[in-house]
């Protein structure tokens, strides 16, 4: 198993260590999954998010190449932009959901831990077609990010860069306690907050300095289990539930991410799918009896089994017990009850509107 270079931080801390993906990371600390969720946001959290990878796309075709692999239109992109996208296949499926970053000499992208092998040798292949250089840059760029309502406050304090002028979806290249990394101001838990991207050899340096600078304001070490209730609240999609191989981002709802008018991989076979409109969509729902719906327990309407669901928990925010899950077309309107079946028991539930937490994200 693969270790980053916080493992010994995060032990010494009292983080529980487990396997996500390859690597022993830490699923919470002693605060606990609920207070490091409610100190997101109400305050700030620090995560290791350095299981993440990270590609560089360099060369005159650069532009060209992402223009076919991914379905943002890059060309509408402003140097330090930073845009969320997806790599799909020919059939229209999903290979990862990414962040791409227009940086001034090159592009950026980040991709998720477990897919990080698979994305860059599906790039690799249609890479050979462009004259562009492909490198995986993972290992030598460590990724953390601050996120929470005082996460700006925090960073500010260590840094002379103005952070009110920086929007979301921005990045900038800026010293933080001194060392030098580039941030970008995305995030996945719904809050607002950067994401750092460092030399490896300064991480622990730089994950000290934000927890003693934010000691004051409630920053807490945050591990995966919160970072899990964070993106699941605001509905953001988590890569081998709610999308996969087997998902297009029309049934996931991820229509939005998409620039139609882009001549990339597996448009036609997701054109032919919006015309026909796809026979399942992802949809949100709220426990009404009593049970915590858990991922790949069945949904069932009508008394047939129709679904399954993604994700499911007791949501921190909300109090409540909800869920995501996908079911057919007809059975996807706000309102409808459905059933989940608990441990081979039917348990009401009904649909209801998505997100489950409104993201906040800095104005413009």
């Amino acid at each position: 198993m693969k270790r980053t270079r916080l493992y010994d931080t995060h032990v010494e801390m009292g983080g529980r260590m487990v396997d996500f993906a390859g690597w022993e990371l830490p699923v919470q600390y002693p605060t606990g999954p609920t207070v490091e969720h409610h100190a997101v946001r109400n305050a700030a959290g620090l995560f290791d998010i350095d299981h993440m990878g990270q590609f560089e796309v360099r060369g005159p075709d650069g532009e060209r190449f992402l223009q076919h692999v991914q379905v943002k239109d890059v060309t509408t992109m402003a140097v330090w932009d930073a845009a969320y996208s997806l790599l799909l296949y020919a059939d229209g499926t999903v290979v990862d959901d990414i962040f791409v970053y227009k940086l001034p000499d090159r592009w950026m992208l980040a991709v998720n831990a477990g897919n990080l092998d698979k994305d860059f040798a599906w790039l690799s292949e249609h890479a050979a077609a462009y004259d562009v250089s492909l490198t995986d840059v993972s290992d030598k760029t460590y990724m953390m990010a601050i996120q929470g309502p005082k996460a700006e406050a925090i960073v500010q304090r260590l840094t002379d860069a103005d952070l009110d002028k920086v929007a979301a979806r921005t990045a900038l290249r800026m010293d933080v306690a001194g060392i030098n990394l580039l941030a970008g101001r995305t995030g996945y838990t719904g809050e607002d907050g950067f994401e750092f991207y460092v030399d490896a050899d300064q991480a622990v340096a730089l994950w000290n300095r934000l927890l003693e600078a934010g000691k004051d304001d409630g920053l807490l070490a945050c591990g995966l289990a919160a970072r899990d209730s964070l993106r699941f609240e605001a509905c953001f999609p988590l890569y081998g539930h709610e999308i996969d191989a087997a998902t297009n981002p029309l049934e996931a709802r991820l229509g939005w991410a998409i620039d139609w008018y882009v001549p990339f991989i597996g448009r036609d076979a997701l054109l032919k799918t919006k015309l026909e409109k796809p026979q399942r969509l992802l949809i949100g729902f709220e426990m009404v009896d009593r049970g915590m719906a858990r991922e790949g327990y069945p949904i069932a309407i009508n008394g047939e089994t129709a679904g399954y669901v993604t994700t499911g928990m007791k949501s921190p925010t909300l109090d409540k017990f909800v869920g995501l899950g996908y079911v057919p077309r007809a059975y996807s309107k706000v309102g409808t009850e459905i059933e989940i079946i608990v441990r081979g028991a039917p348990k009401k539930a009904v649909i209801v509107k998505r997100p489950f937490y409104k993201p906040r994200y800095k104005e413009a």
